[in-house]
């Protein structure tokens, strides 16, 4: 039996992969995206799998549907998957997804410039600068992000002690800055953030409860983000997020940079205002800003915004039929 053709348009933010899906969309029940994402996870997670891991996608894969507004305000939903699974927010996700639907003609705005998005996680505003037919950057104004946990000890079989933060940016991130037992993000290779990171994360797992206060479907440490000197001109801070089960973000990760933004303007680093521009691995950057101050539950928080650009680098059709035995895709661990 043929499960389906996808037609995709793939592109990348800032180096790190996001394969808009145009076809293929899966009727998904609920009144809004966080309803409908529980949907997609317990009866299509096997198109995210199929799409995302080998032999049609990598480790690093990440990717979107764009589905019709559930709000009134809205111009349109996105639903993110991914190799770790089907996110409730992504920013570099839906940087290159508004950037690739806009381009293609997927997608007009109702307000040119603006954009208002249904995301699992809640709803977003974007704007946008169009040059002709090339986006030539899109900023998100995400959810509220806030601290969720502030130096806490974890002891890392092998490694040792590390203090740690866990904050929120539309999903929960393990925190490590320099100190003892971690050099910095310079100091260490990919290698030695790929062995670290899940460890890092099971811990931080087993001994921190995350459950987001409005939406206890939001919940659990998913991504590891570890600081480090900068590389590119401008940049105040640099990161490399581990995510999924070998993955590193190639760019600077947008909820990254909202939990970032987050735990340093509770620890009084940052303040309302304020930029921060915030460079991945490989030195591409994200500007974040705290546009204002708000609250998460009993929780001081931000809301955040970030800015960054996306390139189309092709198109595709990707065939999955069951007499494949590896149709649903596969990791090699």
């Amino acid at each position: 039996m043929l499960k389906g053709t996808f037609f995709c348009v793939d592109a990348h933010t800032c180096g790190n992969p996001v394969r808009l899906v145009t076809s293929g969309h899966p009727h998904l029940l609920g009144d809004t995206m966080s309803d409908k994402r529980q949907h997609f996870l317990r009866e299509y997670d096997w198109i995210r799998k199929a799409l995302m891991f080998e032999p049609r996608g990598h480790d690093m894969m990440s990717g979107a549907f764009l589905y019709p507004p559930c709000s009134d305000n809205a111009d349109a939903s996105i639903l993110f998957i991914e190799t770790s699974g089907c996110l409730p927010m992504c920013g570099h996700g839906t940087i290159g997804t508004i950037t690739a639907a806009i381009e293609s003609g997927l997608l007009t705005a109702k307000t040119p410039g603006r954009l208002i998005i249904d995301v699992p996680a809640g709803q977003i505003t974007i704007d946008y600068q169009q040059t002709g037919q090339k986006v030539d950057w899109v900023k998100i104004y995400n959810v509220a992000a806030y601290l969720a946990h502030r130096d806490k000890i974890l002891d890392i079989p092998g490694l040792g002690k590390l203090k740690v933060d866990v904050s929120y940016g539309g999903n929960y991130y393990v925190i490590v800055d320099p100190q003892e037992n971690f050099p910095g993000l310079r100091h260490w290779s990919a290698g030695d953030i790929l062995k670290w990171s899940p460890i890092v994360r099971e811990v931080a797992q087993e001994q921190l409860t995350c459950i987001h206060p409005d939406d206890p479907t939001v919940n659990g440490v998913s991504h590891v983000l570890w600081t480090g000197d900068t590389i590119s001109d401008g940049s105040d801070g640099a990161n490399a997020v581990f995510y999924g089960d070998k993955a590193i973000d190639r760019s600077p990760c947008g909820t990254g940079t909202s939990a970032r933004l987050a735990q340093l303007f509770t620890k009084g680093l940052l303040s309302v205002g304020n930029e921060y521009t915030h460079e991945s691995i490989i030195g591409s950057q994200f500007v974040g800003r705290i546009e204002a101050e708000t609250t998460v539950g009993e929780h001081r928080a931000i809301m955040p915004s970030i800015k960054g650009w996306a390139r189309i680098i092709g198109n595709n059709a990707i065939t999955v039929d069951d007499s494949d035995p590896y149709a649903f895709g596969f990791q090699v661990v």
